[in-house]
């Protein structure tokens, strides 16, 4: 029989493994190879540009820059990609982006697109 300090050391070390394997798991789903992450790109500037401006910079859409980004949830901010904004010209998206990939450019509109 386990004595109760080793016992609960032995369950620490087992959540912390948990913890990592998570971590390291979604840190993984939101990577795509070079090809997908530029039909994504082409995405976020054609199509999400032509509403947002070609430069995120707004127009019928709100500016979509980083400094307006940054302290926003990337949770919600993907939702409002998948299930668009109701009475508004915001279409949803889920029929054609995954929650990965609306999580990608959420990341991408954060960091800021480079030209």
């Amino acid at each position: 029989m386990l004595r109760k300090p080793r016992a609960l050391k032995m369950i620490a070390t087992i959540f912390s493994i948990i913890a990592i394997l998570i971590a390291i798991t979604t840190t993984q789903s939101r990577a795509f190879d070079s090809a997908h992450e530029a039909e994504l790109l082409n995405l976020l500037v054609q199509d999400c540009g032509s509403c947002h401006g070609l430069t995120m910079k707004g127009g019928l859409g709100s500016a979509l820059l980083p400094e307006n980004m940054i302290e926003r949830d990337s949770e919600f901010l993907a939702d409002i990609i998948l299930e668009g904004i109701p009475e508004t010209p915001m279409p949803p998206w889920k029929s054609q982006l995954s929650r990965e990939e609306a999580l990608w450019i959420v990341e991408k509109l954060k960091q800021g697109l480079k030209p």
